[in-house]
């Protein structure tokens, strides 16, 4: 871990019947040097667990700090969020975000599930800034889209009660439906891995996108137990062909797209 600076609960409540907002006190958030992007994250590290995990920045003042979380069944950080306390201690560090349109973007496409609706709440909040928006989300239940305010001026379509770890996912479907206007093109999506993989190649493959056209961004994996345990034993070998890339001056993004498609062909 880079800078490390700690954080401690000083609200809890629930902001929908999937999601929890945590209101951290940080004193030296300034540490952080949070890129201000609508999608910023920190990772954040809860008691007695070694491995962090990424969450969106859904508010942020001088030293506070919101982050929702979204409630499965089980998980590290589902656990935490309901167990959490006023005065309960977390550790942050490593702040990044994905959020980043290019001047010329004419219009976007923003796609989220469950995971990804924090940042895509923040994203419209902040404003399109002129650009022609699409929203697609995929949520649990109907109720779930109280969470997300959407702008006038930005056309949404949902899908309901699909992916979120319970069904397939409809995402790239509705992605490979969007009809793309005329100009240059924008596309956000977090949400599964699969999903994500999938939207990415029909961007490439049946658009001819550049990488700088989209950051598609794989929030969480389906039965990651299982996949954790099938990474490992190729995990040697993938984590090269990602530092192959790095050293070959292609960037982080690049590099990412390859590691994936590695993965891909080991069937991950």
């Amino acid at each position: 871990m880079d800078v490390v600076v700690e954080g401690f609960v000083v609200r809890v409540d629930d902001v929908g019947p999937r999601m929890r907002r945590v209101v951290l006190d940080v004193p030296k958030l300034a540490d952080l040097n949070l890129p201000g992007v609508g999608d910023e994250a920190v990772g954040l590290y809860f008691p007695s667990e070694p491995d962090g995990r990424n969450y969106t920045i859904r508010h942020r003042t001088e030293r506070q700090l919101t982050c929702d979380f979204v409630l499965h069944e089980r998980g590290v950080a589902t656990g935490w969020a309901q167990r959490a306390r006023t005065g309960d201690r977390v550790v942050l560090d490593h702040a990044r975000s994905w959020y980043r349109p290019e001047s010329t973007t004419v219009w976007q496409l923003l796609i989220a599930d469950l995971a990804g609706l924090p940042a895509l709440a923040r994203i419209l909040e902040d404003g399109t800034k002129g650009v022609d928006t699409s929203v697609i989300v995929e949520v649990a239940d109907e109720s779930d889209l109280d969470y997300l305010a959407v702008p006038p001026g930005v056309s949404s379509t949902s899908t309901i009660g699909s992916g979120n770890g319970t069904a397939a996912s409809r995402l790239p479907e509705l992605a490979r439906a969007h009809s793309h206007p005329d100009g240059r093109g924008y596309c956000w999506f977090a949400g599964e891995a699969s999903a994500t993989r999938e939207v990415r190649k029909h961007l490439r493959a049946d658009h001819g996108w550049t990488a700088n056209q989209y950051d598609v961004v794989g929030y969480w994996r389906f039965d990651s137990e299982t996949w954790d345990r099938r990474f490992e034993a190729v995990s040697d070998e993938m984590v090269a062909v990602y530092e192959k890339a790095l050293a070959e001056g292609k960037g982080d993004k690049i590099a990412s797209e390859e590691f994936d498609l590695a993965l891909e062909r080991v069937g991950l």
